[in-house]
């Protein structure tokens, strides 16, 4: 590693221009090729999926996505004859558009239950030829422009379903520069040199810059969600500062013990650098682990992800070092070389506040765990109630085209009509479809249910399709527990001596299966998770002890995420602050690229903190002097670095997409944990209690296990404990 360090700073010129290069490649690429962005969800083996098969298979023209074009009135009716010429010109446009292959009017007789009781909403059904995810986004795009340009001061049209949800995602907006202007602000007051708060942000958005081209060009070969460029940005701007924070905290430190400005390069790649490739590699294999849950649905976003994780690793080992080569001795603040000019090298700095309370915790180890701990437990208590769900238009953003939609539909119809369910039953005989007809209406009379449609049998007679509306919405509980309560309690009692069976569709109960489908896989991939930085750990750190108390704070860490989420999203605390409408579950796949994200993010901290630690253990066998040392020395930068990636992940919960909410919330309260309660206090102070035992490896094992160099070599390193620590000593 240090020969790679000397070596992009020694060609630097090179290094930035095959960088920037790339960077302008990959935009150019992306802009001539442009995006093809899809949310496919296949579901395999659920109820949901086997009523879309039947339906491509006998009913192509209901088998594609639904959506709707709801029109509602400020005064009169939708029933007035200029209100309906508007509507009907609007509609027949739409007809027209490409990939659009059925338009249901309010105004024929076919759509005549389409209109409200009093006559001021109206909605009209747009059915795309393809699943939800996968009609064209310039078709859909026609379609709301199209339907748009008919409202006027009487008439108010919006639309509403998962196409349009998608196609009106909103971006990050401001966030992304509000996020890099607070880094900015933080690397300022941590190094007080102007270069060396640059450096680190210059790296990240090259990096990141690149990463969101590469994802755009990889959603012609997967199936990647509109919200991954967000979600690489948010990541990729967290972690890249981070990584190079490290790095130039080393490179400083090596300057001002005297090396040059090559020499100090090569030994921050040698060892703060390794820390970032460990980690940056732990992030990798962990978003890639959601290939193993077998849900296509996330393998776009965990690639995307992990290309983003990748390029901001790969430029902080070779970038960064780079343009270090450009600065020089700026790095430092003036003051700092002045100091070093007149005084000469100086050893590595200890914080003295992080020094005080470092030795704090050598001294009394035991209060700050157990209060640390207590406090962690009781933030993680609202994740035993965690609700997980998909979120529907009625927590959109006030004044968007879906939240107008909803709450139109739901003043007009009840919330349950913007996600109808789909009941789906094969015909064998004539007299099926009087069974079906009878089952439709046994089910629209439960509790729950508000109206049912008259099955409508497909053209080639083998299949009947109704839709059943629900009194709720499609997030809500109620609507989930329907959905299971037909299909376990009611559906088998209906259709006992009709030989007719049918089948719960829709994209609402498309939801219920994927939130089920998800969930039970949570559990074993966090085992995976934690099996695996286990083992990566060990392997590291020579220990049983240390990968072992590390697994059971990223599983704290994440708990207590996944309890702040709960207690923000489901039980409504801090709506006005983070300017969320109303409470919605837990997108069910957030948690899973969570725990992917923070056993990377806390495996930063971990290796960084415990490298050190290791390094001195090495160098003085003294378990005492080792954690000590290793806290008060990387306090800060943990710190620092802790602090940036909460301000980042913080400044997402600005936007007004849900997800990315969910994403920067959760994230950054996770990150406040895990840096400033499990890193700072439970971890150095179980070090303490355990005592040597931090560092014991059966023998077998020792020789079995791979060996992993993380720290690097430091041959300069004077093996003499500090003055401030002789006499504190304690194995």
């Amino acid at each position: 590693m240090s020969i790679l360090g000397g070596w992009c700073f020694r060609h630097r010129r090179i290094v930035v221009g095959v960088w920037l290069l790339a960077l302008v490649l990959s935009a150019l690429l992306s802009r001539v090729a442009g995006t093809a962005f899809s949310t496919k969800f296949t579901l395999p083996h659920t109820e949901s999926s086997s009523a879309i098969a039947l339906l491509q298979k006998n009913f192509p023209v209901a088998s594609g996505s639904s959506d709707q074009v709801v029109f509602a009135t400020t005064s009169g009716t939708v029933r007035d004859p200029a209100v309906q010429q508007r509507a009907k010109s609007a509609l027949r446009a739409i007809a027209a558009v490409h990939d659009v292959r059925t338009v249901t009017s309010p105004f024929t007789s076919a759509g005549a239950h389409q209109i409200s009781a009093d006559g001021t909403v109206a909605y009209a059904t747009v059915g795309f030829a393809r699943q939800v995810g996968q009609n064209p986004i310039a078709s859909i795009k026609k379609v709301i422009s199209t339907a748009q340009a008919a409202g006027d001061d009487q008439l108010q049209v919006s639309l509403g379903g998962q196409d349009i949800e998608q196609v009106q995602q909103s971006g990050s907006g401001p966030s992304t520069g509000v996020g890099i202007v607070l880094a900015l602000i933080v690397l300022g007051l941590a190094f007080g040199a102007l270069f060396a708060a640059f450096l680190p942000l210059v790296t990240a958005l090259v990096a990141i810059g690149i990463g969101y081209s590469v994802t755009g060009l990889l959603s012609h070969v997967f199936s990647v969600a509109e919200f991954a460029t967000i979600l690489g940005v948010l990541i990729g701007l967290g972690v890249g500062v981070d990584y190079s924070l490290f790095i130039v905290t080393r490179h400083r430190n090596a300057l001002k013990a005297g090396r040059t400005a090559e020499e100090a390069a090569s030994l921050a790649v040698n060892t703060a650098g390794r820390a970032v490739f460990f980690a940056g590699l732990t992030v990798c294999i962990a978003l890639l682990g959601q290939f193993a849950l077998g849900l296509s649905f996330l393998y776009g976003v965990a690639v995307s992800a992990t290309v983003t994780v990748l390029l901001t690793m790969l430029a902080s080992l070779t970038l960064l070092p780079a343009l270090l080569g450009f600065v020089d001795s700026r790095v430092l603040s003036r003051r700092e070389r002045r100091r070093l000019r007149e005084r000469g090298p100086q050893d590595e700095e200890l914080g003295t506040a992080w020094f005080r309370w470092s030795r704090f915790l050598q001294r009394h180890p035991v209060l700050p765990a157990v209060v640390a701990v207590v406090v962690v437990a009781v933030i993680a208590l609202p994740v035993f109630s965690l609700r997980l769900g998909l979120d529907d238009a009625g927590s959109d953003p006030s004044g968007s085209t879906t939240r107008e939609a909803y709450d139109a539909l739901a003043e007009g119809f009840g919330p349950g009509f913007s996600g109808p369910l789909q009941l789906v039953a094969e015909l064998q005989t004539p007299a099926d479809a009087k069974s079906f007809a009878g089952i439709v209406q046994t089910l629209s009379t439960q509790p729950g249910v508000v109206s049912a449609t008259t099955p409508v049998p497909s053209p080639n007679g083998r299949i009947a399709v109704a839709n059943l509306y629900p009194r709720t919405s499609p997030q809500a509980q109620a609507t989930t527990d329907l959905v299971n309560h037909l299909r376990s309690d009611v559906l088998p009692g209906a259709e006992a001596g009709t030989g007719v069976h049918v089948l719960v569709g829709g994209s609402t109960a498309g939801q219920v299966d994927f939130a089920h489908k998800l969930s039970s896989k949570l559990i074993p991939f966090v085992a995976v998770v934690v099996v695996l930085g286990f083992l990566l750990l060990m392997a590291v750190f020579r220990s049983l002890l240390v990968p072992l108390v590390a697994s059971v704070m990223n599983l704290l860490s994440v708990g207590a995420a996944l309890g702040i989420m709960n207690a923000v999203f489901v039980w409504g605390y801090g709506h006005s602050l983070f300017r969320i409408s109303s409470t919605a579950p837990v997108e069910v796949f957030i948690p899973v690229l969570m725990i992917s994200i923070l056993f990377g993010l806390s495996m930063d901290y971990e290796v960084f903190l415990v490298s050190r630690i290791h390094e001195e253990w090495t160098r003085r066998r003294n378990n005492a002097d080792a954690v000590t040392y290793g806290q008060a020395e990387t306090g800060r930068v943990i710190t620092a670095a802790a602090m940036i990636m909460i301000l980042v992940f913080a400044s997402f919960a600005l936007g007004d997409d849900l997800t990315i909410k969910q994403f920067g919330i959760g994230l950054a309260g996770a990150i406040i944990i895990d840096a400033f309660v499990v890193r700072t206090v439970i971890v150095p102070a179980l070090m303490h209690l355990f005592g040597r035992a931090n560092w014991w490896l059966p023998r077998w094992l020792e020789r079995a296990l791979p060996q992993l160099n993380v720290e690097g070599a430091d041959p300069a390193r004077d093996d003499t404990p500090p003055a401030e620590l002789v006499g504190s000593r304690r194995s």
